[in-house]
């Protein structure tokens, strides 16, 4: 199990020693300021589970540290520890987000047991913030840009209506999160939302996906089975990639929304139904019913409100806090650290040309939370990530190595060779950051042939 990192900010040499002595034989791992701006820098470039923080100190006291830091990190747990301690300073303290409060001398029993109690706290807040996205319906719609409030504010007046919504956007750009938005703020959020890709299903099969079938109807159907209508009822249907649905598929859909019933395939009964359709696409559906492949009393139908989903090349604004968001949910859903994206690596974030939309970026994300180490820097992202449209871990260099242990070591060779040229080559601090022993950072050195450019 990975130690857990104690900063201690204190202006009296002999009480950090003693602290980090009695903290080191606790097998925790210290780190040690001697004032508030060396502590605050400290914070600012390196991760630590808990700060022990004396509130009388030059250049900048501790409350001021611990108003700054929770800033930048509002999670980390500080225990102030004062010799001239009183009720008052216990309290503002407390109201600026300390843990804890404790007088000079501190007792051992006592900071040991206040310091376990907040860690134990502090990861409690994580794991329920986890379990709290993982059981919540829908995500957040992230972003502050014009056009992300513009959407936000439709669904506001959209959603308590019965209205037909047609969204249109490139692929990844979050078309399902407006659907289920749409549908959470809805009268029908206690009932279903369905949805069908209808890009995914085979053409011969998609009325049976959206009406169902009798049992017998066709020489699979060796039971009955029913549709994504009858499913969706009393709730909403949300049709994706809608511009890709047969003719005849679209024929029955444009008669389930005129008269609210289906009719299964096989079948005679009439079924009523009562859904609302919610339809998204990729596609430019004007130029797809001028040549045919789409009807246009059916576009009538779906579009009663249209919603366009801007691409993230588009609203490159918004990446900071999208990115933000990604890294502290991938962080936490892998029970790590939470990592940091230096201001540098965000600039080079909004300079991608994002293909892939939101999707691709939380790929990135990801990639770059699993390569890199504690700060993600510029560096970081023109390894790892796709910039002006050129994949420095394209498809076709994966193509070119035959064995999973070649692209492994290249992987890895990359990945020390830029952390070793991020710290000028100072080969204690890079072991420090990836976290692995020295002798075996020296080793891979040796191994890769990296050498210090002159």
């Amino acid at each position: 199990m990975k130690k857990k990192r104690i900063l201690i900010v204190d202006d009296e040499k002999s009480i950090r020693d003693s602290l980090v002595e009695i903290l080191t034989y606790e097998d925790y791992q210290t780190d040690v300021a001697k004032d508030g701006p060396e502590g605050l820098k400290k914070i600012e470039e390196d991760f630590y589970d808990l700060v022990l923080c004396d509130v009388k100190m030059p250049k900048m006291d501790g409350l001021e540290l611990l108003e700054k830091t929770k800033k930048i990190d509002s999670e980390i747990p500080f225990i102030m520890i004062s010799g001239h301690g009183t009720v008052e300073t216990a309290i503002e303290a407390t109201k600026k987000g300390a843990y804890d409060f404790i007088s000079k001398p501190p007792d051992l029993n006592k900071l040991l047991i206040t310091i376990r109690n907040a860690m134990e706290r502090s990861d409690l807040v994580v794991e329920t913030k986890v379990l709290k996205r993982k059981v919540s319906k829908v995500r957040d719609i992230v972003g502050e840009s014009s056009s992300i409030e513009k959407i936000k504010s439709t669904i506001e007046k959209v959603a308590p209506t019965d209205a037909r919504v047609l969204i249109t956007g490139e692929n990844g750009t979050g078309k399902e999160l407006v659907a289920r938005w749409i549908h959470e703020k809805s009268n029908r959020k206690d009932h279903q939302i369905v949805e069908v890709n209808c890009a995914a299903i085979p053409t011969e099969l998609i009325e049976s996906e959206l009406f169902g079938h009798e049992k017998g109807s066709f020489t699979s159907a060796v039971k009955q089975r029913i549709g994504k209508f009858e499913k969706a009822n009393g709730g909403t249907l949300f049709l994706d990639e809608i511009g890709d649905m047969s003719l005849s598929a679209q024929a029955k859909v444009l008669r389930a929304l005129q008269e609210n019933k289906i009719t299964r395939v096989g079948g005679e009964k009439e079924i009523d139904v009562d859904v609302r359709i919610i339809a998204a696409t990729n596609k430019n559906l004007a130029t797809e019913i001028e040549e045919g492949r789409f009807r246009m009393d059916l576009y009538h139908r779906i579009s009663v409100i249209l919603i366009h989903v801007p691409s993230l090349n588009e609203r490159t604004d918004d990446i900071p806090m999208i990115a933000e968001k990604f890294l502290e949910e991938i962080c936490q859903d892998n029970g790590i650290q939470k990592k940091q994206i230096t201001s540098k690596g965000v600039a080079e974030l909004k300079k991608i040309n994002w293909t892939g939309n939101i999707r691709e970026l939380r790929n990135v994300i990801e990639r770059l939370v699993i390569l890199c180490g504690y700060k993600i820097t510029d560096e970081d992202v023109a390894a790892y990530a796709n910039i002006d449209g050129k994949k420095s871990m394209s498809t076709e260099m994966i193509h070119s190595f035959k064995k999973f242990q070649d692209w492994k070591d290249y992987a890895e060779k990359l990945f020390i060779d830029v952390k070793l040229k991020k710290n000028n080559w100072n080969v204690a601090k890079t072991a420090s950051e990836i976290e692995i022993q020295r002798s075996h950072l020296y080793n891979k050195i040796e191994k890769f042939g990296l050498e210090r450019q002159k």
